[in-house]
């Protein structure tokens, strides 16, 4: 989860990733993807975004080690996935508009909205203001949140210089947990 608390900060991130794109000369419609840019992309996106005022909470899901029946039926594991994540941002958020990447259908996303909304609001506490779904293909806060999650992802894995992105972005890291635990 990335968090700006401030929406001139996000709307300047957002478009200096806009303008990241003509710096690289990639397409105008490039997506950034932690697993799929190149090393320099990399080096390049997080070293802009380093400067920008947000935070991030991460949740890594070690999906081979889950075991039960909730977490065969994908709405339901989706929906308690975002609940861990919510819960452990709830001291950083307040009348928040979350965006959630995907294209899920219209009730889906009414679905989770009711959800997280009676999850996370507190009687005299409006955490989340409006959930809105999109395609991360048009969203460049969601491409920030996927490389995040790449770096973070990474950075578990026993690499060389796994480490080397998440170390570019850690003060901007407030919670950052991996579940159930990864043994490399």
């Amino acid at each position: 989860m990335i968090i700006f608390s401030d929406n001139e900060d996000a709307l300047e991130c957002d478009n200096s990733i806009k303008n990241l794109r003509a710096q690289l000369n990639l397409e105008s419609n490039y997506e950034f993807h932690f697993s799929e840019s190149s090393k320099k992309a990399k080096e390049k996106f997080f070293n802009l975004i380093s400067t920008f005022n947000f935070f991030y909470l991460t949740i890594t899901i070690n999906k081979a080690n889950l075991y039960g029946e909730g977490f065969k039926y994908p709405k339901s594991f989706y929906k308690y996935t975002c609940n861990l994540v919510f819960e452990n941002a709830k001291p950083y958020i307040n009348n928040a508009t979350v965006i959630i990447d995907g294209s899920g259908s219209r009730k889906f996303k009414l679905e989770l909205q009711s959800y997280l909304k009676k999850k996370i609001n507190e009687k005299d506490s409006i955490k989340i203001k409006k959930v809105k779904i999109q395609q991360s293909h048009k969203n460049n806060l969601l491409q920030l949140a996927d490389m995040v999650c790449g770096a973070i992802t990474y950075s578990i894995k026993g690499k060389k210089d796994n480490n080397k992105y998440r170390r570019m972005i850690s003060h901007r890291e407030i919670y950052c947990q991996f579940w159930p635990k990864y043994n490399n």
